[in-house]
Order: structure tokens, then sequence, then C-alpha cells
């Protein structure tokens, strides 16, 4: 069999159109105004735990444009949309910049988008800083339930031409990594697999892929 690497598997391009909602449907909608230019505030900072979707909707939101920029841990320079995710592991030169960004692009125009682990009171970072990321739009981003990922695994696997057993997603919730896109991710290569074997997707070929 030939060597499966997940973690190097390229996921479909973020878009706003294939999040998986879930409860996050009023945040969607408001990403959506400010994109369009309906919202007049559009500095957002989004929160919430790991494998929420952060990452995904920044991307999300820096693909909507032909010149958005997505930063993962840095900050760039000011542009038409710019999303900044884990604002919380920044240090403090690239603090003072994202201060510097946000006071600029808010005078100028422009949507900025960013995302930290916690809400912008709990950040550990400069007070000032700390003061503007509450200014705009704050919004927690709900990471799905069990049973919101396993409609998520099954409405994939009907896109891609096959029917999951319910045996085989909760399989896959309790002995794989518990995002989303690791989820989806492993789902495809369980596809692939089966495909090259000419054979239905099954819990033992899961657990191959999983090993």
């Amino acid at each position: 069999m030939d060597q499966l690497l997940l973690d190097i598997t390229p996921g479909p391009r973020p878009t706003l159109d294939n999040f998986v909602v879930g409860r996050n449907g009023e945040l969607l909608a408001a990403l959506r105004h400010a994109l369009s230019g309906i919202s007049v505030e559009r500095c957002i900072y989004l929160w919430g735990d790991q494998g929420s979707g952060k990452s995904h909707l920044l991307s999300a939101c820096a693909n909507y444009g032909p010149d958005g920029i997505y930063a993962k841990s840095w900050v760039p320079e000011p542009g038409n949309i710019v999303a900044v995710d884990d604002v919380d592991s920044l240090d403090d030169a690239a603090q003072i910049a994202l201060f510097n960004l946000y006071n600029l692009m808010r005078e100028q125009g422009g949507m900025l988008i960013m995302s930290g682990a916690v809400s912008p009171l709990h950040l550990k970072l400069r007070d000032d800083l700390r003061t503007r990321l509450g200014w705009g739009l704050v919004y927690q981003v709900q990471t799905l339930s069990d049973e919101e990922k396993q409609e998520a695994l099954a409405r994939h696997a009907l896109n891609k031409g096959f029917f999951l057993a319910p045996e085989i997603s909760h399989y896959l919730l309790r002995h794989g990594r518990r995002d989303l896109q690791s989820l989806l991710s492993t789902l495809d290569a369980l596809d692939e697999e089966s495909r090259k074997l000419h054979r239905a997707p099954t819990i033992p070929l899961l657990k191959t892929i999983l090993n």
C-alpha cells in the first residue's frame, strides 16, 4: 500500500461557502457584509478553541479579493483585505506593527480581520493593542459538536460520490484528529484508498490509514 501523507495533502481552498457553519451563522453573515462593503465596521476579531475554524475564516476572507493578504503570527503591510492569524503569538515588535496597522486601516479603509485563542480582554498583549482589538466587531467561533461534524463528514462523502456509514464517522471521531480539516483530509484518504482497492470504505481500512 502506498504511504499516505495526510499532513501534506492539500485541502480545498478555504472560502466562506465551504465553511461548515454550525452555530456561527451570525458571524458568517457579518463577514459577508464586511467583505461586500455593507457593514460600516470593517475591523473584526475572532477568537475560539483550536480547530474551531478561525484560520479557515481568515484565509477565506483573504481569498475573497485578488489582493487579499493572509499572515499567521506576523504583520503585513496595509491592503484592501488583511487577515492576521494568531495575534496572541506576536512578539513586542509585531504588536507595535499591528497597533499601527489597525490605526492606519481604520483611518484609510480596508478590511482587517484578526484572530486569537481568547477574547480581547484576556489577551496577553500591550494594553493599547488589546483595547483596539475590542473596538470593532468581536465574535467567538463556536466549535462544531460531534453531531455537526458527523453531518459535515456525511455531506462531504456524498459530494465525493459515496455513502459514509455512521459507524465509520463514529470511529474517526473517536480515534482521529478532532479538527474538521484533519477529519475531512482523513476521509479523502480513505476514499482514495478504497477506490484503489475497488472496495467500499470500511473501519479496518480506516484503521490502516490512521496507523
